[in-house]
């Protein structure tokens, strides 16, 4: 070989090296790609048109998860592969804790309900469903902005309420009764399933869960190994869960900033975990797909010693979907407890369903709002036998980007008051299993006139009654 021939082999294996690294990058985007969208509905078209449409080209895929599909037992993988080939999708990921779930990425661009009733046809497949948009439900946009130097304590009248500024003495949670029982724990985690949360926040920092040595980083066969070190941001497959929104960092505030520092506010729980799980963008939009890996996330922590205990959920949808249905009711089998925003559109439950709320799983605590005086809040929805129970939920003053403090209300503020009390509980009575929880904490309540007929318990929790009993 000539001294020409040998430099033109060098060339061309570098460019052979240079090309396959290039492809393993391009299917890291696109990975990261599929799990950052949220499905809009593409131009309605037939399959056979898409086909056509296709011909002589490569499928490219439009990278939005299009629909969940939870095929029947004993449906094998080649038998899964050949209907996506069939219908030129692919396997976004595979749902592990729900057998059979799968989230189909369409690769022509199709209409999200169409493609859902293709799949819905077959013999193969239980079900199949949109992946629906979820999104956060703002009963207002208060934003104004304190020094986060300040000690905001006094201000928080769902802890203490002494009747300041209309309200009535008394028409609060009890937690100074409750703090003389217990404080909190460091041993329990609570998952905020929300936009993240900016865990270098000054109250919050001391709270926030750290992944422990001696457990593992997340892996799973389709999406690959997650270095969680805070938690879990479903957008971008990785494990980085700074909150762009606020919303979630409003919900950690409320469930565990930390007390005692000469900082802004307390939390329900003077100690605790806090773990990140970002499903929604910085415009408070996600997707049902999102929610549910996020979940199926948190029940592989759970199962591999991480002791998640409650998942605070304070955004909805409108449709039922049945496959978040099937892996929140998983996570009751782990022993996870759900606590869910009723909604803030003033409207009836029990006839205009808000999901995940209304599911009847029996790890589900549904929320409603009430006001400075016991009163439910004006916005907040109810519902006899759908809501369950009820938490202050008006002008709540919590943690927010920045390092600072806002106030804001809705049922989103009153969730995380009930997960905040169920993690105070379990501080006290580690042991509890998570229908005893749920149990207890509907138990917990002070009866009020204004919540009978609205919610099933006719209460507002009281933390100290859930922790001494």
């Amino acid at each position: 070989m000539n001294r020409n021939n040998h430099i033109l082999y060098v060339i061309l294996a570098l460019l052979v090296v240079l090309a396959v690294a290039f492809a393993g990058q391009i299917r890291r985007l696109q990975k990261q790609w599929h799990s950052s969208v949220r499905i809009i509905p593409g131009e309605s078209k037939s399959r056979d048109e898409a086909s056509q449409n296709e011909l002589g080209q490569d499928a490219v895929s439009s990278g939005r998860a299009a629909v969940l599909v939870k095929f029947r037992p004993g449906i094998s993988e080649d038998a899964i592969s050949r209907i996506m080939a069939r219908f030129n999708d692919q396997v976004q990921d595979e749902i592990e804790t729900v057998p059979g779930l799968t989230v189909i990425d369409d690769r022509n661009n199709l209409e999200a309900t169409a493609i859902a009733a293709q799949y819905q046809a077959l013999p193969e497949v239980e079900y199949a469903e949109p992946n629906y948009e979820i999104s956060l439900d703002w009963a207002s946009r208060e934003t104004g902005e304190v020094p986060a130097s300040d000690l905001r304590f006094p201000e928080q009248w769902w802890l203490d309420n002494d009747g300041r500024n209309g309200g009535r003495p008394g028409a609060d949670i009890h937690a100074l009764e409750a703090w003389a029982t217990s404080q909190g724990s460091d041993q329990i985690v609570v998952a905020v399933l929300d936009s993240g949360v900016e865990y270098t926040h000054s109250d919050l920092i001391g709270n926030i869960w750290t992944r422990p040595a001696n457990i593992a980083p997340y892996q799973d066969r389709d999406l690959g190994t997650i270095d969680d070190v805070h938690g879990y941001n479903v957008l971008l497959n990785n494990g980085d869960p700074m909150d762009e929104n606020g919303h979630g960092t409003n919900c950690a505030g409320i469930i565990g900033a930390v007390c005692g520092n000469s900082l802004g506010i307390c939390g329900v729980n003077w100690k605790t975990q806090i773990l990140p799980l970002k499903v929604l963008d910085a415009g408070g939009f996600g997707t049902v797909a999102g929610a549910i890996e996020a979940i199926n996330y948190a029940i592989d922590r759970k199962r591999n010693g991480v002791n998640l205990r409650i998942v605070n959920v304070s955004w909805g949808l409108t449709q039922h979907a049945q496959a978040l249905e099937d892996v929140i009711r998983k996570a009751s089998e782990a022993g996870i407890l759900f606590v869910a925003a009723g909604g803030n559109s003033n409207s009836n439950n029990d006839a205009r369903p808000y999901y995940p709320a209304s599911y009847r799983a029996l790890n589900v605590i549904s929320v409603a709002a009430t006001d400075q005086t016991d009163g439910l809040a004006s916005f907040s929805n109810y519902g006899l036998t759908s809501v369950q129970i009820a938490a202050p939920g008006k002008d709540i003053l919590t943690t927010a980007l920045g390092d600072e403090y806002e106030q804001h209300s809705g049922t989103s503020m009153a969730a995380p008051i009930v997960t905040g009390v169920a993690a105070l509980t379990l501080s006290a009575h580690p042991n509890l299993s998570v229908a005893q929880l749920r149990s207890l904490l509907l138990q917990s309540v002070d009866r009020l006139p204004g919540l009978r007929g609205k919610v099933s318990t006719a209460g507002r929790i009281n933390a100290a009654k859930a922790v001494g009993r």
